[in-house]
């Protein structure tokens, strides 16, 4: 079954080849305005760093929220603030999903490098994806969302089932299709692949060329990662980010959109959800009632709700 499903996505994939996504006008109602149009919600952010000398003083890349049960959860990456500092997961609870209490046992997960997180629900237990050291993506479960279980990195093989050449792989996105599961994932932000697995144990290339690509806008010209993929108005959504090498250091990163009707065919909304200068990156949606709030994670959680 499996291998009927990669040869079918493999012809469509292959017909795109090398292709750069291309661009929807803004106004094109394939991207609604419940997904491109947001305010910021206050001056401030809703979730920062910790104290200098916490285990968190500085927080990095993409975290998670999830609101369910009227409880709003947040999982995010805390270091020491140094270029080697270890990743660590910790765990913040809101109410409201604008003002967090930190969990009294943070660091939730202090042993395992646990970076850029993105977390799915599996029936009754959790699943989180996440950079670890090296850059190489993992897996983890947990029933609580507090004690995790490491279940190793992930094992991802090109379409003739042999291993992906050595190197880095993150920011990895998981997304449940029918009775697979689909793992979207980056390489040094160059480019985003789609592999598929029905064991969570071994994924597959449905092809070996990317899903998405940089470009053609200036504001994700050069580097490019996925954060999330979510459904609605009958259409999937991906919630990505993008730069531009060629300004100053640090880059600024644009937090950006793209829909699809198969999650191999990706087409981008053409400018970004915020102005580059922003430096608003590492979207997640989160659906409230009707419409969505989108909260950019990097370098602090903003919240941003729909413009009235």
């Amino acid at each position: 079954m499996i291998e009927s499903f990669l040869n079918r996505r493999q012809a469509l994939a292959c017909a795109a080849a090398s292709a750069v996504a291309p661009l929807l006008p803004a106004a094109d109602v394939s991207f609604p305005k419940e997904l491109t149009e947001f305010r910021q919600h206050g001056a401030a952010p809703v979730f920062s760093a910790g104290a200098p000398g916490a285990w968190d003083a500085a927080i990095r890349e993409r975290g998670w929220i999830l609101h369910e049960n009227g409880v709003w959860r947040l999982w995010y990456t805390g270091y020491d603030g140094t270029k080697t500092g270890r990743r660590m997961l910790g765990l913040a609870t809101s109410t409201d999903g604008v003002a967090w209490i930190r969990h009294p046992a943070n660091p939730i997960v202090r042993d395992a490098w646990v970076e850029d997180v993105m977390i799915a629900r599996d029936g009754d237990r959790l699943l989180m994806v996440a950079e670890g050291e090296g850059d190489r993506a993992h897996l983890l479960s947990s029933t609580d969302g507090v004690n995790w279980k490491k279940l190793g990195t992930l094992d991802i093989r090109q379409a003739n089932g042999q291993p992906i050449p050595d190197g880095p792989f993150g920011t990895p996105v998981l997304w449940r299709d029918a009775n697979r599961w689909c793992l979207f994932y980056e390489r040094m932000d160059k480019a985003v692949w789609l592999a598929v697995s029905t064991d969570l144990k071994t994924w597959r290339h449905v092809s070996d060329t990317p899903v998405l690509k940089p470009g053609p806008g200036e504001h994700d010209h050069d580097m490019i990662a996925m954060n999330q993929v979510f459904q609605h108005a009958g259409k999937y959504f991906a919630s990505y980010h993008g730069t531009n090498t060629s300004g100053p250091l640090p880059r600024k990163w644009s937090s950006c959109l793209a829909v699809s009707t198969d999650l191999v065919n990706w087409i981008k909304y053409e400018k970004p959800l915020f102005p580059p200068a922003d430096n608003k990156s590492s979207g997640v949606f989160v659906p409230v009632g009707s419409g969505f709030r989108l909260y950019t994670m990097h370098p602090q959680v903003v919240l941003h709700e729909p413009s009235r």
